[in-house]
Parts: C-alpha cells; sequence; structure tokens
C-alpha cells in the first residue's frame, strides 16, 4: 500500500516559532501546500483544524477519517510559547538538553505521544491500496520513528510530505521520499 504523510499547512504560530500541540488554530495561508499530493482513496487527519482544513484544501470533497490519536503532541507549560520565551526556564534547558525525551511538564510524555501515533495509524490502515494521512510534524516524526527509526530527520516544512510503500502483512516500509524537509 502507498503511504502518504502530510504536515499541514501554516498557522499563525508556525510562523511565530511557538509549540503548538493542543490549541486548535485556523490555517492562516495555503501557500505552502504546493506540491503534487498524490490521489488517495484513503483520506486520515487529525481532529484539529489546521489539519481538517489542509485536508479539504487538498482533497475537496472527499471523504475525511477523523483520527482523533494522530493530533499533535500535549506540549503542557510550553504549549503556545517561544523559544524566546522558555529559553531561560530550567526544565526547559533541561527539555533540550535531553533532546526533547523529557516529558513536557503538565504535558505528554514523548514515549506517551509516539505510542498514540503509532497506534492511530496502525488502526487507520484499514485495507486501502493507498492513504493521506494529513497531520501534524509531531506526529509524523514518531510514525516515522516507529518505522525506520531516528526521531528529528523527519521534520517537515509546513505542507511538507514523506511518501513511501508499506506491507500491512510483514508490517515493513520500503525506502521513503521527503518533500519539504525543514
Amino acid at each position: 500500500m502507498k503511504i502518504a504523510l502530510i504536515r499541514h499547512g501554516e498557522t499563525r504560530a508556525n510562523r511565530g516559532g511557538r509549540y503548538i500541540g493542543t490549541t486548535d488554530e485556523p490555517l492562516v495561508s495555503t501557500d505552502a501546500l504546493r506540491y503534487s499530493y498524490p490521489d488517495c482513496e484513503r483520506i486520515v487527519v487529525s481532529p484539529l483544524r489546521r489539519c481538517v482544513e489542509t485536508a479539504k484544501f487538498i482533497y475537496p470533497d472527499r471523504k475525511l477519517t477523523v483520527c482523533s490519536d494522530l493530533r499533535e503532541c500535549d506540549f503542557g507549560d510550553f504549549e503556545n510559547k517561544s523559544y524566546e520565551e522558555l529559553k531561560d526556564n530550567e526544565y526547559y534547558k533541561r527539555w533540550l538538553e535531553s533532546n526533547g525525551t523529557l516529558p513536557f511538564p503538565n504535558g505528554e510524555s514523548r514515549e506517551e505521544f509516539e505510542t498514540r501515533c503509532v497506534r492511530g495509524f496502525y488502526n487507520s490502515l484499514d485495507g486501502a491500496e493507498n492513504a493521506a494521512f494529513v497531520v501534524h510534524g509531531g506526529t509524523i516524526m514518531a510514525v516515522m520513528h516507529a518505522l525506520y527509526g531516528g526521531f528529528y530527520e523527519y521534520r517537515l516544512r509546513c505542507g511538507g510530505m514523506i511518501r513511501f510503500e508499506y506491507d500491512p502483512v510483514q508490517k515493513t516500509a520500503g525506502e521513503y521520499i521527503m518533500e519539504g524537509n525543514a
């Protein structure tokens, strides 16, 4: 089966370099949605507006399957804050030093987040020959980590996409193509 993992379009928080997870922001622009997105029979989206609006822009008049497990990480106390606002926070400094492995204060741990996203990905495959997942940057990194290892090397700009073939029987993924890496 062919899979496309697509990061949502740009929001105000994205433009401001803010950690935006649970905040339900709309798109401010569709300019980032400029790639040749594949035609897919199954379109799976995070329930957050930025993903739903992106999917409706790319795949108008198509049925969307909403999967709440694919929403972005809960950044807790870091939510909607920028590096500049957090750079003197001692816990933020430790979080950075840990390469993002410490849990967010009053938010999710990376392990909880990844487990939820991967569960949502597998539960959404549903036998389609090809599927597009219109989700968040963190969600894409979590799924790619489960399939290929690594984590931060799968960072995408808004509108970016990773495509690959996946064998649901063998649970293996072929080579991937990244478009719009950050």
